[in-house]
């Protein structure tokens, strides 16, 4: 709507739902709305630092480009709503989570959102999981079990470990990895590409000179180039396979 100069205010189209679990309960997820208040679907996943005002504004920021996204609570069952920054104290509390956290029913989480963004009518269909770090490792187990319909991969830690899951993994999948990742090193991503070089629809990207977590503003590892070369890749990937 306009303001007081008569130009239009930015849209956006946000708020937390609930989201139902196989077992009956509920847990919290943040949905953004494209300005079209329809689109195809992401399932966006967390960072060890929850749905935090970083990954709000990645769901925005995928909205405006026309999709309806829904960033689930990972860490539901420990800490409802975790939000933190990327101190060393941040980096600790994340971590204490990510070992405490149960990857077998974070995936079912993320099937629950996934069957939580196909019910509803702003939803246009077909959905993919996108993910960060632990995010990203979760959207490639997601690929295979959680009923998505592709799948985005940022650095996702540990992939590397779980490629038995691969031969499970029907959908297309695109993987970003950075060539300076001192937790994924570059022995682990060859790994991927050669596991991957089997699926042409699912490719897989390095990038010289850049850290783990370049996408994110908010780190020192932010890199500009990197991140909208990569977001380039995941926009056009995405329209090619949900859209």
């Amino acid at each position: 709507m306009p303001n007081d100069n008569g130009a239009r205010e930015p849209y956006m189209n946000s708020k937390w739902i609930d989201i139902k679990t196989a077992e009956g309960g509920t847990f919290g997820g943040y949905l953004s709305l494209p300005p079209t208040g329809r689109g195809p679907g992401i399932v966006l996943i967390q960072e060890i630092f929850g749905v935090n005002a970083h990954i709000r504004a990645v769901a925005d920021q995928y909205a405006m480009d026309g999709f309806t996204v829904l960033a689930p609570d990972i860490f539901w069952r420990m800490q409802p709503r975790l939000d933190i920054g990327y101190t060393q104290a941040d980096m600790d509390t994340g971590i204490g989570f990510l070992q405490a956290m149960d990857f077998g029913k974070a995936v079912a989480d993320i099937g629950a959102a996934a069957a939580t963004l196909r019910a509803r009518p702003d939803c246009t269909g077909k959905i993919a999981s996108l993910g960060f770090c632990m995010g990203g490792l979760l959207s490639y187990l997601a690929a295979a079990s959680a009923g998505v319909d592709a799948a985005v991969c940022y650095y996702g830690g540990g992939i590397p470990n779980q490629l038995a899951v691969a031969a499970k993994i029907r959908v297309p999948a695109l993987f970003h990895f950075a060539a300076n990742d001192k937790h994924i090193p570059l022995e682990g991503v060859d790994k991927v590409k050669a596991e991957f070089a089997k699926h042409p629809a699912s490719p897989v990207h390095v990038y010289a000179g850049v850290d783990h977590g370049f996408n994110c503003w908010e780190r020192a590892a932010y890199n500009q180039p990197a991140a909208a070369l990569a977001r380039g890749r995941s926009l056009s990937f995405l329209a090619t396979t949900i859209a």
